[in-house]
């Protein structure tokens, strides 16, 4: 799940050129940071409701849930259930 996610975020948000790589440990900020912004943001919602057949609250989905990859894969994890 977090290469999927990793991946994702590379190919949509970081240009070929940019030197700053995600870490593989999941605990690059992502919002902080500014890989991914609030546009970017409900994308990716969109992308993991999608992939993962779930459905993420707007209330959940907040910039503390979507600033790692391991936060993301613990609010996926979470509604995965829920389905």
């Amino acid at each position: 799940m977090e290469e999927v996610i990793l991946e994702y975020i590379r190919n949509e948000y970081l240009d070929e050129d940019d030197e700053e790589d995600i870490e593989l440990d999941s605990k690059t900020p992502l919002i902080s940071s500014g890989i991914v912004d609030s546009f970017s943001m409900v994308s990716l919602k969109r992308f993991l409701e999608k992939k993962y057949e779930i459905s993420i609250p707007d209330a959940e989905a907040s910039a503390e849930a979507f600033d790692t990859v391991a936060n993301i894969v613990r609010l996926i994890q979470r509604h995965q259930g829920d389905a």
